[in-house]
């Protein structure tokens, strides 16, 4: 490992620190180095407060001729903090090591220009893949306008998410709930159906023993059918209740009851998916957790609105009456089948956790 990629590294180390907190912000980290020491760490903690750079400045005393090492462009424009890349020239660094240039308009390439200006030697693209993944929904927003969307789905061995009534608790092991807990608590808003909340009333909230900003709990309810007393009402943080209805009387009652209503369009009565998406990726979400149904899940599989799926497997068996994982009525022949790739397969507890990807034509 060359020197580069070792502090890199570590940067990126800080960085994850941010993992559940950052949101909407990028998670990054910066290590200063100087004749081979590292006089300065530190990471983004939370979304108004300081940038990594700052804080690792804030840790040494004296940073002239270092090196620092950012996972992420340093910023050039002022938001809630001051520019980045005006706080490193004054401290006299005298190179910028980056994994990656900033996918924000507002700063692409300009920071690095900047650092350029004032005669700061610069190198991008160290550890690029790893830093991409730790802010690919910061990325998809900025680039693509949408969210990343990541699908949670729990199964039996003959690939039922419940029995035929709806019962599902628990098909998995505690080691495999445990698990969503974290995903949960990574992702920027955790979106469900009116459906699920009828049937189940969950939370919908990152129950983990971490510092954590609760994720925004998004709700599809087309109808507006959101019961005023859903137990999402008690929860912290925020409850978005997205329909493509006009019901002036019901969406009174649900902001008196805490919930935000947005009405977005439909299609075909329902609301139109990639809007939906475009709205969330407005509202600076980043990262979509899915937790929903066949309907929802096949609807979007046919879109293409899934980037990853986390699908957890139980050696159990349901039986050939339950509930399978998409609904999928346009699919008749086997040229319309979906393929997909392997990413990480674990074991948790008795469970597997298989995480694929679309495979794109």
């Amino acid at each position: 490992m060359t020197t580069d990629t070792s502090y890199m590294a570590r940067a990126l180390t800080l960085a994850k620190k941010g993992l559940y907190t950052t949101h909407p912000n990028p998670r990054v980290g910066c290590v200063l180095v100087n004749n081979g020491q590292i006089i300065g760490e530190g990471w983004h903690e939370r979304a108004g407060q300081a940038h990594a750079e700052l804080m690792a400045l804030r840790t040494t005393q004296d940073a002239r001729g270092a090196t620092a090492y950012v996972t992420l462009e340093p910023c050039s424009h002022h938001g809630k903090t001051p520019p980045c890349c005006e706080a490193l020239i004054q401290a006299g660094v005298t190179r910028v090591v980056a994994a990656l240039q900033d996918p924000n308009p507002l700063v692409s390439g300009r920071g690095f220009a900047a650092l350029h200006a004032a005669g700061i030697a610069v190198d991008v693209g160290v550890l690029a893949e790893d830093a991409a993944l730790l802010n690919r929904g910061f990325i998809s927003r900025m680039s693509k306008n949408k969210p990343f969307v990541r699908s949670k789905l729990a199964m039996s061995l003959d690939g039922r998410t419940a029995l035929a009534s709806g019962e599902s608790k628990w098909i998995t092991s505690v080691f495999a709930r445990q698990d969503v807990q974290y995903l949960r608590a990574e992702s920027t808003a955790i979106l469900s159906t009116i459906s699920t909340v009828l049937a189940d009333n969950p939370a919908l909230t990152a129950r983990i023993d971490d510092d954590v900003v609760q994720p925004i709990r998004v709700i599809l309810d087309s109808q507006l059918r959101m019961p005023v007393a859903a137990q999402l009402s008690q929860q912290p943080g925020r409850t978005l209740v997205l329909t493509c209805t006009d019901k002036p009387h019901e969406h009174s009652l649900l902001e008196r009851a805490g919930f935000e209503v947005y009405r977005l369009p439909s299609n075909k009565g329902r609301l139109d998916l990639p809007k939906v998406f475009a709205f969330l990726a407005e509202m600076h979400i980043n990262e979509v957790f899915v937790e929903a149904g066949a309907v929802l899940n096949g609807e979007l599989l046919a879109e293409g609105l899934i980037d990853e799926l986390v699908i957890y497997m139980a050696p159990v068996v349901l039986g050939d009456k339950g509930r399978g994982l998409f609904s999928l009525p346009g699919m008749v022949t086997m040229a319309d089948k979906k393929l997909f790739k392997w990413g990480d397969v674990r074991a948790l507890g008795p469970d597997l956790r298989f995480i694929l990807t679309p495979v794109v034509a």
